[in-house]
């Protein structure tokens, strides 16, 4: 079977944007650090996994409504103070002007983009992982994903946290070490621990351990709850019980947003190039942009 790998591509552009020095810039003096970083990791990644297929993954929208609609302070915290309207992610000046350049260097280049309106990549991501026979490796700082993992479909995630250079590959069992989970039950674990970098509180009481205990013991917040309701005592830490009863109507709408989706209608031709797909423009975009060396790198490992 034909390799896979989908790109969590906010989070590697936003890695390169912190990694790389502004003073990265093209000739103009407009800085390219987060193009030239994220070109070069896309070719670290394709030289040393060699993927058949390629799909860069993007956000249609950050914060969709329907899961601010379930758990209202759902990235509230990422909000930027001043918009024109609706909500804008807080952004750094310097990245947004980089943004139409990733996605013209990645058209040039050939290689797939892919968004649905109304939800973030981890969505795209979750679909295109879902719908494949695998092998399929995630490439992601977001422990989000790990709920994808599946062992029986080689589903993997490359975890960023080290660097590109320093990939964490996270199976089913890599999971349960790290969490003391099963090994696709992140999102379940998720939902009762809660997650402030996305502003999500959990069940109050509940921290890390309690919430790794219940989901090893009950195998799912469902079977959780189904214990709760059935009166069980047993296989719960003290006290435990009752904050799950008095957190009843956050863990629904919680689950909602902890849950990625993964059943959107896409249609995204993931086959890798292997040769630009508009040589012109790409050279035109190489030239404009100072980006010379970091394409040809990719191209070479293409």
């Amino acid at each position: 079977m034909s390799r896979l790998m989908l790109l969590d591509t906010p989070s590697l552009y936003f890695r390169a944007f912190y990694g790389v020095p502004e003073s990265v810039k093209g000739p103009d003096g407009t800085p390219v650090n987060a193009v030239r970083g994220l070109i070069d990791m896309i070719a670290r990644l394709v030289a040393d996994r060699r993927p058949e297929r390629l799909v860069c993954c993007f956000d249609a929208d950050w914060r969709p409504a329907f899961r601010v609609a379930a758990i209202p302070s759902y990235k509230a915290h990422r909000v930027a103070e001043e918009r024109p309207a609706g909500d804008v992610e807080e952004t750094p000046d310097t990245l947004l002007p980089q943004l139409p350049v990733i996605d013209a260097v990645l058209d040039a280049l050939g290689i797939a983009r892919s968004s649905a309106a109304g939800y973030e990549a981890d969505d795209v991501i979750g679909t295109l992982a879902h719908r494949d026979p695998g092998p399929v490796d995630i490439v992601t700082g977001d422990r989000d994903l790990f709920q994808l993992i599946d062992d029986a479909r080689e589903v993997k995630v490359l975890y960023t946290a080290r660097g590109i250079r320093n990939l964490q590959v996270f199976g089913e069992a890599e999971v349960s070490e790290k969490y003391g989970i099963p090994g696709r039950a992140y999102a379940d674990f998720a939902t009762l621990r809660g997650d402030p970098s996305d502003g999500l509180p959990g069940v109050p009481g509940v921290g890390e351990k309690s919430a790794a205990a219940l989901v090893s013991r009950f195998g799912s917040l469902a079977g959780i709850l189904e214990a709760v309701d059935a009166g069980t005592t047993e296989g719960f830490p003290a006290g435990a019980r009752k904050k799950i009863e008095a957190a009843r109507a956050y863990l629904g709408p919680a689950e909602l947003v902890c849950r990625v989706v993964t059943d959107l209608p896409l249609d995204v031709a993931d086959a890798l190039p292997k040769a630009p797909k508009d040589p012109e423009a790409l050279l035109a975009l190489s030239d404009r942009w100072n980006l010379a060396s970091p394409v040809n790198r990719l191209l070479a490992a293409l």
